[in-house]
Order: C-alpha cells, then structure tokens, then sequence
C-alpha cells in the first residue's frame, strides 16, 4: 500500500462474508478500525473475532442498508464508536431471482433488489458523507459488478441496479470532489463468494463456461477486490474519484 492507512476508520456494508469480510480483514491489517455492518448478526460477528485475531479493532452493528433508520443509526454509531469515518465500503448487495426474462420477474423481488444494491447505496452515502465534511473529507466505495458495465440474462434487476450504482458514484463523486471526498465504484467478475456459488456454480455445465469467460483462466477472489478497494482509499488513489474500476480478470475484454 503506498501509504500507511494506520490509525484511520473505515465502515463496511455487507461485511458478513465474501468481498466485505475480505475488506474488513484487508483494512484491518493496514491498521483501521472497522465498523462491520450487515442483516447476519452471528456471521458479522464471526468477522469481528477474525479482525480481532489479526489486534484490529472491529464492532458489529446489525443493519438492513434498505432502511433510512438502520442505517442513519449504523453511521451515528459508527462515529459514536470509532470517533470519526474517513472510510466507508457500501458493499451489501443481493442478486436477486437469476436467468428470469424481464417480462416474467417477480415485482417483489425487483423492489428487494433495488431496494439493496441501489437505495441502500444512495442511503449509506447520505449519512456518510455529512460526518466526512465535518471531519475534512474521505473516500468511499461502492460495489457495483461488471453487470453495472454490461449487458446480460442473470436477472434485469441486477443488472439496473448495478448499473444504477456507477450513475450514483459519478454523480456524488462529482458533487464533492472540491470538498475533500472522493467516491469510486468497484466491477467485480465472478468472485468466490455465496452469491457465485448460487448463481453459477450449481450446475457443472454452467460453471464451466462462466470460468472461460474470464481470460485470465480462472474466477477472482474476496481479497483480490478488497485490494483495490483499500487501495482507492488509500493515498496512493488520491487523484482517482469518480471512476468505476473493473476487477475482472480481463472478462470485459
């Protein structure tokens, strides 16, 4: 990392398993204290014990981030725990109902989907980003997909959301890049995480072309994201906001 990220804190949506709790793990061992967020309260709290094996300092606040309440709290705690937030990673996403035509989805479904991965993103940075121009700026990323810069048939509403959430990253990115905050998203490929498993590694068959479809030869994994993402909150990306950076082993090629 090119600069020390000691003594900084960072807030991690989704932090339960997967890419969050690769994140947490990956702040952590830079020397952040971590505020872990997420709906699975004995599976966040298993990612606090593993900061804490590593001497980090880490607390579990239970939060669905589709409720301006929940999360409004989560942020006020965050900052009641941890004394300030200088990071924030809007991970918590869900995929949804995958391979259903658009005609046929489910309009529950559909609101549960944009409800997460796109609202949840627009409320997490609406309480995160007051408490960063109080304390000078920060930077915050959020999870979008290579969906979010692609088309395809593993749900419409995965698909609109993630491309919603790159739209969402520009705009505020542009909105308080003079103010001391920069925002970046993340496009992710397949990753080895739960979501991957039951979306494309349930049928053999499937699993196989999913892997071909990455030239690099094989799917990614939790900590090969969370790299970048401390990296874009890191000194060394201190001219990069606004950007949505695939970590695709080359599938959007």
């Amino acid at each position: 990392m090119p600069q020390s990220l000691k003594g900084k804190t960072v807030l991690i949506t989704g932090g339960s398993s997967g890419i969050g709790r690769a994140a947490a793990l990956a702040f952590a061992s830079e020397g952040c204290a971590v505020a872990i967020a997420a709906r699975r309260e004995a599976e966040g709290e298993e990612t606090v014990e593993l900061v804490r094996a590593l001497g980090g300092e880490a607390f579990f606040c239970r939060t669905d981030v589709s409720l301006a309440g929940d999360v409004e709290r989560m942020v006020a705690v965050c900052v009641e725990r941890l004394g300030r937030l200088d990071f924030a990673f809007n991970n918590a996403g869900i995929e949804g109902t995958p391979y259903v035509p658009t005609a046929d989805y489910d309009e529950e479904v559909w609101d549960q989907v944009l409800g997460i991965n796109l609202k949840g993103v627009w409320l997490c940075m609406k309480y995160q980003i007051p408490q960063m121009l109080r304390s000078g700026g920060g930077a915050i990323v959020n999870i979008s997909s290579v969906a979010g810069l692609k088309g395809g048939r593993i749900g419409s509403a995965y698909y609109a959301s993630k491309h919603g959430v790159i739209g969402l990253t520009k705009a505020a990115a542009m909105e308080y890049a003079d103010k001391g905050i920069r925002i970046n998203a993340v496009c992710p490929a397949v990753i080895q995480t739960e979501m991957a498993e039951r979306s494309f590694f349930h049928d053999a068959a499937l699993a196989e072309r999913t892997v071909a479809k990455h030239p690099i030869g094989r799917i990614g994994t939790p900590e090969e994201v969370a790299a970048a993402v401390v990296w874009l909150c890191s000194d060394g990306a201190s001219f990069v906001t606004g950007h949505a950076l695939p970590v695709d082993g080359g599938l959007l090629l």
